[in-house]
């Protein structure tokens, strides 16, 4: 029994490797199109954890502190906002004791009640030959974001 062969079993065999290669090529690119999906939905993630830290970081104050010298023996503490928000009740805190800032300065200006983006308060500082180089403050406040921030500082002479 010999087996015969016709242009219709050749044409229907080239059908078949081309729908094998057609399905290859589909699964490849579903395969392509899904990682480019995954890959998009990590974008977006990352985009809206973006956002939410840009909108929390417009709703924050940020509190600095440093000591500025003025002349050749006058320092100042100047604290100051550098953040997008109001700070409000600011506070100060000195956790290893203040040997260094005027007790009735800071009484005069603490708690202060505003202090606003880019403004700043200085407090008068009285350096000597035995005072620390390093001083710890506690700033605490309240703003947009939350109703009690803490930041501890360590000013440098």
């Amino acid at each position: 029994m010999a087996i015969a062969i016709e242009p219709g079993d050749i044409i229907a065999g080239l059908a078949f490797l081309f729908s094998i290669y057609a399905t290859v090529k589909t699964i490849q690119f579903n395969n392509r199109q899904q990682s480019l999906i995954e890959s998009q939905e990590k974008l977006n993630n990352l985009l809206l954890e973006k956002e939410a830290a840009d909108s929390a970081g417009e709703r924050q104050a940020n509190l600095c502190a440093a000591f500025i010298r003025l002349g050749s023996s006058k320092y100042r503490l100047k604290i100051w906002n550098k953040g997008k928000s109001v700070a409000r009740n600011v506070s100060l805190e000195f956790p290893e004791g203040n040997d260094v800032l005027m007790e009735g300065d800071i009484k005069e200006k603490f708690p202060l009640e505003v202090l606003d983006t880019h403004q700043s308060v200085e407090l008068i500082a009285v350096i000597h030959m035995g005072t620390k180089p390093k001083h710890a403050i506690r700033l605490i406040w309240s703003d947009e974001y939350s109703e009690r921030n803490e930041k501890l500082v360590y000013a440098t002479l």
